[in-house]
């Protein structure tokens, strides 16, 4: 049977910006894990400088949770030895981070998803109103249909929650995949074995290397979306198979992206 073929999207930074919501969110579970009657004047609420630097390093939404945390934290790392060490030693940071208040990524995890879910529950509107669509990116992958193609959403964000962003949005995706699917490389796998694909937009450059990095996936086009949550080098010696998007030239034919 023949399948129509895919474009494959990230969600958060490519279709929506919700800093709003990921640091309200994660605000919140950090309160509930550590106490919730503790004194937040630490965490305010706007978005502090430390949390939107570093959004382009989280790859799952439990480190937002743990960024939180150490933003309270007087004597974390991120306080004392400020962004830029923190940034060069992500990964290192965060199980240092994990280790200092005893939790876990799944626990974090869990509790950032209660506090969506029962937010929803209780104030759904408002709960939206903290994302913001990139509005001009919907109408143009609403486009795909009369292209032939279909838009498949791929995202560490849970599916539950992209999926209400995405009714209100009237943005609807042939195939939707949040984190619950497993790694996005073992889902593109999944993918190519049963549907010819187009393309993938992220705007994680480290995904979309590994992905080029996947023999069964290297001749799969990858698009760094200029207008996410990119870092400052991002753009800079892109490998081959993976180009510069922005949103001029997404409103083009896809041809023509590279």
């Amino acid at each position: 049977m023949n399948r129509r073929p895919l474009l494959i999207c990230d969600f958060d930074g490519v279709i929506v910006d919700g800093m709003q919501e990921y640091w309200w969110s994660a605000k919140q579970a950090c309160i509930e894990l550590i106490n919730p009657n503790l004194d937040t004047t630490s965490l305010p609420e706007e978005v502090p400088s430390l949390f939107r630097l570093l959004r382009p390093w989280v790859n799952h939404g439990w480190e937002m949770v743990l960024l939180a945390a150490e933003i309270l934290r007087s004597d974390s790392p991120l306080i004392l030895k400020g962004i830029k060490d923190f940034s060069e030693n992500y990964d290192l940071r965060c199980q240092q981070a994990l280790i200092a208040w005893g939790w876990n990524p799944i626990q974090l995890q869990n509790a950032l998803e209660n506090v969506r879910r029962n937010e929803i529950a209780a104030h759904k509107e408002i709960w939206l109103s903290h994302y913001r669509p990139f509005h001009e990116v919907i109408e143009r992958l609403k486009l795909l249909q009369s292209e032939g193609v279909d838009l498949t959403i791929l995202t560490t964000k849970g599916a539950e929650f992209t999926n209400e962003l995405l009714e209100s949005f009237d943005l609807v995706p042939k195939l939707l995949y949040g984190h619950e699917s497993g790694s996005k490389i073992n889902v593109l796998l999944k993918l190519v074995s049963e549907y010819p694909l187009l393309g993938f937009i992220e705007d994680r450059l480290s995904t979309l290397k590994a992905v080029l990095s996947c023999q069964e996936l290297s001749g799969l086009p990858c698009y760094l979306a200029t207008w996410g949550y990119i870092k400052p080098s991002d753009h800079l010696d892109l490998p081959n198979g993976i180009y510069l998007l922005d949103q001029g030239k997404l409103s083009t034919p896809l041809a023509s992206w590279h």
